[in-house]
């Protein structure tokens, strides 16, 4: 028997996984991650912002026709997408763009995004592809456990970094799917969870985020609810909740959920599960939900109307902890300061994917747009991209080859771009076949690190992984042509 909220898997979705059409897509998605989103996404409104009614979601965002189909025939207005996540049945998202997003959001759906990434420890589900691509939440209980927690704040990162790609602005909620799972097999699993949730939220938070968290009734939200109420509790609470109970009710109760949390139109439940239903001659399988939600107001927030926030890309920190102070508005002449926003129309693909990057500093600045791209995204550079070597820059790259453990120095070598390519990001194995924002990142550390002039693609492909294997022989690392863990830690120290 399934417990409530344990999504079944549809053919199609058996058959993508099972035939490696999973796969992320792309060049181009890959290098948009890297990069700020556009700025005709400033309009997006905060999703899915204030609604009550009905919802539903579905594995592989549906076509644009499809969604324009039931937008005019069902009693559907809001949607559930799962944007990011290694561990999620849909990796292949060809419909879940910019513009895709845009689209909906224009023609008035509430766009509920979902991320499904490492789950606890104790399911018997997970890991879906391996412990090397999607590994299940740490159950160490080493300083409060710490790996759990350092896992939450990396994926809250991810996600926001790929709702910034997709123009899901700041004040949105991001949902993580923990799915179902035994709350009485490990008291370490069940920590753990606990501790991974609490450090999504308080990231999310962190980077302007609000927090959303879907589960099982009987399990993962149950479990919540219970810490909830504990005295003295230190788990931050999501913003909004999502309670898997397919009770065929459309409301928001629960038996497995206290009437006394979440009350202010936070709740939205998952009533009924995996079943087809046509509108305007478009059958899509889907769960159905109702949803209450009105927009959050995040902690320390003025307003619940936010900006746009592009994906950004800092270094993990092991455990969540007080936002930094804002750099100060200079007082003296310089770049223009831009404070949190990451967003530069001098920054792109073509700018940052360079065939080299060669020693840069104030008597060499060939590639400064670039440097000075890497810089800002990593919130070290709250200023204009100039082109032109300031103070400012001098004062990022410095800060962050002491972040890397790197000679302090005016200028950025070799190594610097080695390690600002990929430091903070995803660790993923990657192999011939891979493609998205990590094979993007490695190929241009590649450039960095060796002569292979490769052609940033986002697709790891035989070329990339010839130069993979160079770069493993150069650094002493087994010449697998894999990026794993050894590669990664090689690139991230930048070596050479």
């Amino acid at each position: 028997m399934r417990l409530p909220g344990h999504r079944t898997t549809s053919r199609l979705r058996t058959w993508l996984h099972r035939t490696g059409a999973g796969l992320v897509v792309g060049a181009l998605a890959g290098g948009v991650l890297a990069v700020a989103p556009a700025p005709s996404y400033a309009a997006n409104p905060v999703t899915p912002g204030d609604f009550t009614g009905k919802g539903f979601d579905q594995c592989e965002a549906p076509s644009q026709t499809a969604m324009r189909a039931w937008r005019r025939s069902s009693p559907y207005r809001a949607v559930g997408i799962y944007i990011s996540g290694a561990s999620r049945a849909c990796q292949r998202q060809a419909n879940l763009t910019p513009s895709w997003v845009t689209s909906q959001l224009a023609d008035g759906w509430h766009l509920m995004p979902i991320t499904l990434g490492p789950q606890a420890s104790c399911s018997t589900r997970f890991p879906r592809y391996g412990r090397s691509i999607d590994p299940t939440i740490n159950p160490s209980t080493t300083g409060t456990y710490a790996a759990a927690r350092a896992q939450g704040a990396a994926e809250a990162r991810s996600a926001v970094g790929r709702a910034g790609t997709l123009g899901i602005v700041r004040g949105s909620t991001i949902f993580y799917d923990l799915e179902a799972f035994s709350t009485t097999s490990s008291t370490a699993c069940t920590q753990s969870a606990l501790w991974f949730m609490d450090a999504w939220t308080r990231e999310l938070h962190r980077l302007g985020y609000a927090s959303g968290y879907y589960s099982s009734a009987a399990s993962g939200i149950r479990l919540l609810d219970d810490a909830r109420v504990r005295v003295g509790n230190p788990i931050a609470m999501p913003d909004q909740i999502w309670i898997a109970d397919w009770d065929g009710k459309a409301d928001t109760t629960s038996r497995w959920v206290r009437t006394t949390g979440w009350t202010d139109h936070a709740r939205a439940k998952q009533y009924r599960g995996d079943h087809r239903e046509t509108w305007g001659g478009v059958t899509i399988t889907i769960d159905s939900n109702w949803v209450d939600f009105r927009t959050p107001r995040l902690p320390g927030a003025t307003t619940p109307t936010p900006s746009p926030l592009p994906s950004p890309s800092p270094a993990p920190s092991p455990a969540p902890g007080p936002s930094p102070a804002p750099a100060p508005v200079p007082t003296t002449p310089g770049p223009r300061y831009t404070g949190t926003d990451l967003a530069d129309a001098r920054c792109s693909p073509s700018t940052i994917s360079l065939p080299a990057y060669t020693r840069t500093g104030p008597g060499r600045t060939d590639h400064l747009v670039a440097l000075q791209c890497l810089l800002k995204q990593r919130r070290l550079y709250p200023y204009a991209v100039t082109g032109t070597w300031n103070t400012p820059t001098t004062t990022a790259l410095n800060a962050f080859q002491r972040r890397v453990a790197h000679p302090v120095r005016t200028w950025a070598s070799r190594s610097d771009w080695v390690s600002l390519h990929v430091t903070g990001n995803s660790r993923r194995a990657l192999r011939t076949g891979a493609t998205g924002a990590d094979v993007v990142r490695v190929q241009r550390a590649l450039n960095a690190a060796t002569s292979s002039a490769l052609v940033v693609t986002g697709r790891y492909d035989a070329r990339t992984a010839a130069a993979v294997g160079t770069y493993q022989r150069a650094v002493g690392v087994s010449a697998t042509r894999v990026v794993s863990t050894a590669t990664w830690t090689a690139l991230e120290r930048g070596r050479l």
